[in-house]
């Protein structure tokens, strides 16, 4: 038995080292910002930290805990030259970060005053594999919204350098909130999106749908009133706030219809219910004929 667990073990020991090492190295936090709905954003540098879209790292802060490490999707692209993570304030933890960082203070937090952090990563995610499809699905639930902020800056980012080597040519994307305010801190970076894609004349190329799922008709019926002006009322998108939850089946048929003989990929950072619902509709709406129209399914979950 023991020729079988040599080699694992030492294997296990060499990457608990490398980690170790990896978590040691000087952190800087170059800018904390406060984001509505109690999320703080961390921006932050390291020296040698390389990133891809959609990986995700662990983050330890000594100074609310010596032990505990939790994971963060990173929310920068890598084409910017910082690092960063969205922090929703849920539990003892996040809360000890959120006071040690000073967002508890009304005053100027100073530089030197922040805390000291430590961390473990980048480690990668199916969100990677993004830029390897023509045509792509991304769901976010909530906070699952996280990678694929650092998918759409970088899409940008090689959008505006080289859009004809950029084999990802549309985007449909879906957001699922239980309520208005998670759309706050997001929100801007789609009408920055938004705006930028109209001044190039390319408005088709991100095509999203955003859903409220705590909210039904009836208690919409305000919001309704309203939905001939320009710009929703909530998001302030052009593309209107729709209520309840997507009928999956209709998407998957219309995104097929309009894409035939395409592999689309399908990107999923949420709940394993919404999991097992887009898995089904990827596998029953993927033609049988190799030239036909294939929905390959990637999930992430914490």
């Amino acid at each position: 038995t023991w020729k079988w667990v040599v080699g694992p073990m030492f294997l296990y020991l060499c990457e608990r080292l490398v980690r170790f090492w990896r978590s040691q190295q000087k952190v800087v936090i170059t800018k904390v910002v406060i984001h509505p709905f109690k999320t703080i954003e961390l921006q932050m540098m390291k020296k040698g930290f390389k990133m891809e879209v959609g990986q995700y790292i662990f983050v330890k802060c000594p100074a609310v805990s010596k032990l505990e490490w939790h994971p963060f999707t990173l929310t920068s692209a890598p084409e910017e030259d910082y690092f960063s993570i969205h922090v929703r304030i849920v539990g003892d933890w996040t809360e000890g970060l959120f006071n040690a960082c000073g967002c508890d203070k009304q005053e100027f937090q100073e530089a030197w005053k922040l805390p000291k952090i430590a961390v473990d990563g980048p480690f990668g995610t199916a969100s990677e594999d993004v830029f390897s499809y023509e045509t792509v699905m991304l769901v976010g639930a909530g906070i699952g919204v996280t990678p694929f902020a650092s998918v759409l800056k970088s899409v940008w980012y090689k959008y505006c350098h080289d859009a004809t080597n950029l084999k990802l040519k549309k985007i449909y994307f879906y957001w699922l909130c239980r309520d208005t305010h998670a759309f706050e801190w997001f929100a801007d970076l789609l009408q920055s999106l938004e705006a930028q894609m109209q001044e190039r004349n390319n408005a088709e190329f991100l095509s999203y749908n955003i859903y409220l799922t705590g909210w039904d008709e009836t208690q919409a019926t305000h919001f309704v009133m309203h939905h001939e002006e320009e710009k929703d009322v909530i998001t302030g998108l052009k593309q209107k706030t729709l209520y309840g939850r997507p009928n999956w089946e209709n998407e998957f048929k219309t995104i097929a219809g309009q894409h035939p003989g395409s592999r689309i990929g399908v990107f999923l950072c949420g709940p394993e219910g919404l999991a097992d619902t887009l898995n089904k509709q990827s596998i029953s709406n993927s033609e049988a004929d190799p030239r036909g129209v294939h929905f390959i399914f990637n999930k992430e979950n914490f």
